[in-house]
């Protein structure tokens, strides 16, 4: 494996370099980096184009200035990395290093949800192969898939955004929407639930009427504007995520498995109140980060010790278990702090950027605010990639569960959870971890579009500044990035082949 790693490696540094003298090439080439300079009415004006000249080094061939670039990137090797100025005399790498954290936080953020979503609805489909539910999400998957990514973005912008931030200054009950959503989520589920008719209708009776009494209190008590939880629902919460996790994972007669992810619940709300005051008087990045490593060890150990014979099970209902309440005890805090957050930003849902500039606040406010910038972008990127994800994850599964040891699992009395995640969803996910890797290392550098829509300083804006000034340097800094990962990623995809599939390390 060693040998095969450091033999891709090599080839791809080969691929890489060759893309980087073609892609510099190209850049040097497409336009005139002195045209502004040119149309200026400046009496400096050929003072200006000297200096600009002399300062991009337009008077040396292209390969004289690609063999600069390429000597301040060899530096790296010795931690003296030199990517050069741009244009206007900035540091690109400094450039750079805002716009990767710009983008990663949305790209990661966008990737774990389609991911998630795109496997579940995959699977779902597959098993409900021809049913109205599969014909109903294959059209509106090819629907999210088709759509041009501006234009979704614009509606994102108006329904999400300026809608919403008009509504939130004073919500009211609009009774025909609620009851539309209703309805949609009642049809949702009784297609998800199937069963005959009479299931079908308790179903989507029960949903509907659940949704119109939920929505009726939240307006009662003004969730809307003063959210709030509390332990009792921390801990409906926790047991809700231990039940279905253990019923997903192994099946809710497995007593070890449901009793370690009980157990896991249990500490969990133990530490929604040991935690209470800490994060309420000093929260930072680092201490989320440091609970969040606690609680997924924790979690491990609960699994562990508890499982009995199905120790890896237990584990994962723990770690699903412990995830799901951490994030819950992260959103209580958020929305104690969602009032102090609109009066400072009265209109909450951010269309344009990736911050609010100058923004001196609490850090749950500051938290809310990189949420809000982050929600229309992330969503919009989350649609397009859940098309393919669920595509391939239905495709894939479909073609595993007519080979023969499928037929064979379910012929010696499996059951048909087991069938299908232990034995058909793993075998199913070569093609899908292809998908991850290039969907991940596309996201990186393709959101150009989204992030002009959303006016993000991120990946793209640098992309397509560089272009526009017929700037070598930003878009090199750019390839940098956006190679190495695609190289990387498909690296780690190699490998992880050989981890589900033992019969390809042959």
């Amino acid at each position: 494996m060693l040998k095969f790693i450091l033999k891709r490696l090599g080839s791809s540094l080969l691929v890489l370099f060759g893309a980087s003298i073609l892609l510099f090439f190209l850049v040097a080439h497409s336009g005139d980096p002195l045209q502004d300079l040119r149309e200026s009415q400046n009496p400096n004006r050929e003072t200006l184009i000297a200096a600009r000249t002399a300062f991009m080094g337009l008077d040396q061939p292209w390969y004289a200035r690609y063999w600069d670039w390429l000597q301040g990137i060899g530096g790296c090797v010795t931690g003296q990395c030199d990517l050069g100025l741009s244009r206007n005399g900035q540091s690109v790498a400094d450039l750079l290093s805002n716009a990767a954290a710009s983008t990663l936080r949305l790209v990661v953020l966008a990737t774990v949800l389609a991911i998630i979503i795109g496997i579940a609805i995959g699977i779902v489909t597959a098993i409900r192969q021809y049913s109205g539910l599969d014909y109903v999400v294959t059209f509106l998957i090819f629907l999210f898939f088709s759509l041009p990514v501006f234009w979704a973005a614009v509606l994102l912008k108006e329904y999400m955004g300026i809608r919403f931030n008009d509504w939130i200054r004073s919500p009211e009950l609009n009774w025909p929407l609620l009851i539309g959503v209703a309805v949609l989520a009642g049809l949702v589920l009784q297609a998800v639930m199937a069963g005959d008719l009479a299931r079908r209708a308790f179903t989507f009776g029960a949903t509907a009427a659940f949704i119109l009494l939920a929505g009726w209190v939240l307006f009662a008590v003004d969730f809307w504007r003063h959210p709030q939880m509390g332990p009792v629902v921390q801990l409906v919460i926790g047991l809700a995520a231990a039940v279905g996790a253990t019923a997903v994972i192994s099946g809710l007669r497995n007593r070890p498995v449901l009793k370690a992810a009980l157990v896991t619940a249990a500490i969990g709300l133990v530490a929604y109140y040991a935690t209470y005051g800490l994060l309420w008087r000093t929260p930072s990045a680092l201490l989320l980060a440091g609970l969040g490593v606690i609680l997924v060890l924790v979690a491990i150990l609960v699994g562990r010790l508890l499982g009995g014979f199905s120790k890896g099970s237990a584990v994962s209902a723990s770690l699903v278990t412990a995830l799901i309440m951490g994030v819950a005890i992260v959103a209580e805090h958020l929305m104690n702090y969602w009032p102090a957050f609109l009066k400072v930003k009265p209109r909450p849902i951010s269309t344009i950027g990736s911050g609010t500039p100058n923004l001196d606040a609490h850090f749950w406010v500051v938290f809310l605010d990189r949420g809000a910038q982050l929600l229309l972008p992330t969503i919009l990127l989350t649609i397009i990639s859940v098309a393919t994800y669920s595509r391939y994850t239905r495709s894939s599964m479909l073609e595993v569960s007519r080979q023969d040891y499928i037929r064979t699992a379910r012929a010696k009395g499996l059951p048909e959870r087991q069938v299908i995640l232990k034995h058909a969803f793993r075998n199913s996910l070569i093609p899908i971890t292809t998908i991850m890797a290039f969907d991940f290392a596309g996201l990186i550098g393709g959101a150009v579009i989204t992030e002009q829509v959303f006016g993000w300083k991120g990946m793209g804006e640098l992309f397509a500044t560089g272009l526009h000034d017929v700037d070598p340097m930003p878009v090199m800094a750019f390839f940098l990035v956006t190679g190495t990962a695609a190289v990387l990623m498909n690296l780690v995809a190699d490998v992880l082949y050989a981890v589900l599939d033992p019969r390809i390390r042959v």
